[in-house]
């Protein structure tokens, strides 16, 4: 069920009948997935959205990703954020480069809507149980522009929202397509969204879990398991038939023991799913990867009497499978918001079509894919 804004508090709950790409029958790597195929695979993580639909112009909304249960100011979890491209106005990057943790709730929204969310983050956490003396809130905000279907000059996104983003938060099922910060995004030239995946490693690799969660708003030639979907469908050639510009904000989580360091490491490595979709990181795409560990044993307390810290992290060598992981689940959890996202009507009276599935499969089982 997803939460969805009509007006200005107005909830009215709907059934999510999108199917994923795994529902026709196509697999994406070799690793198998969690149960629900979803970031919250990753035990303890929670996601919620709040979806802002408003008359004709309103197509925008809010994500709110939580590694752990808790206060995340107290116990804080390692954290690594990498750019692949920088043109994007993420908020919170530098503390986190410098220390290497993160200590709120991971924010998705729109790219003029950055500055209300962290405010709203900074209220957040000022107002938890235990944080009565905090002085200083780095507050993690991603975002990319969805400023062709949505009246992104209006500034619609308020700091309820954003709490109730945070409020609607909740482990099980991921809502994904139209919906929260994936509300007014396009990829590829068609409808994008929200989209997440997860990959679960052998037991002789671990058996760690890697959980990825993408918004986005990109473009390139798209490409599906390596079938060149988007030239096949005309949407490329000689030149772009749309923008190829944009952004893509993706999420990592693990419950690997990793230090900031190896979790840099491993969001790169969520670079090379995007690629496979057919991404290019163009001039004016905003691509970042937030990477963290929730695991217990590494969490990172506010105060300790204790000047030394000592938590247990993965050898270099114990990488490489948690490097695939993510490149795979990075690459479905895109494919996924494009299959999930319907077609919708926005600012100006501009559509986006959603992706064609029935002459994309048409083409995967052409291909031997399916």
């Amino acid at each position: 069920m997803k939460n969805i804004l009509i007006g200005l508090f107005l909830f009215v709950s709907i059934s999510n009948a999108q199917n994923r790409l795994r529902d026709y029958g196509m697999e994406i790597g070799v690793l198998k997935t969690g149960p629900l195929n979803a970031l919250t695979d990753v035990l303890g993580t929670k996601v919620g959205h709040t979806t802002i639909i408003q008359g004709d112009s309103v197509r925008t909304g809010v994500t709110a990703i939580l590694p752990h249960s808790g206060n995340i100011f107290q116990e804080k979890v390692p954290a690594a954020i990498y750019i692949g491209n920088g043109f994007g106005k993420l908020a919170g990057y530098t503390q986190v480069k410098e220390l290497g943790n993160l200590e709120t709730p991971i924010i998705l929204t729109n790219t003029l809507s950055v500055a209300t969310a962290v405010n709203a983050i900074v209220g957040y956490t000022l107002n938890q149980n235990g944080n009565e003396n905090v002085r200083s809130v780095n507050a993690v905000v991603g975002e990319t522009n969805d400023g062709y279907l949505n009246d992104i000059r209006g500034r619609h996104i308020t700091g309820t929202h954003v709490l109730q983003a945070i409020e609607n938060a909740q482990t099980g099922e991921v809502e994904e397509g139209n919906v929260g910060a994936g509300t007014g995004t396009i990829c590829f030239g068609f409808k994008g969204g929200i989209g997440t995946s997860s990959r679960v490693l052998p037991s002789k690799s671990g058996g760690y879990t890697v959980g990825v969660l993408v918004q986005s708003n990109f473009g390139g030639i798209l490409k599906i398991a390596g079938v060149d979907v988007g030239k096949q469908l005309g949407h490329y050639s000689d030149s772009f038939k749309y923008s190829p510009d944009g952004s893509c904000m993706m999420v990592v989580m693990t419950n690997a023991p990793l230090d900031s360091r190896n979790l840099e490491r491993l969001a790169k490595r969520a670079m090379l799913g995007l690629a496979r979709t057919g991404g290019i990181a163009s001039n004016g795409s905003g691509d970042y990867v937030i990477a963290l560990s929730t695991a217990k044993e590494c969490r990172i307390p506010y105060q300790s009497d204790n000047p030394i810290q000592s938590v247990p992290t993965l050898r270099n060598e114990a990488m490489t499978p948690l490097f695939l992981a993510t490149i795979e689940a990075t690459e479905e959890a895109i494919l996924n918001s494009l299959f999930a996202a319907e077609k919708i009507t926005g600012h100006k009276g501009r559509t986006i079509d959603a992706l064609p599935k029935k002459e994309v499969l048409e083409l995967l089982k052409k291909a031997g894919k399916i």
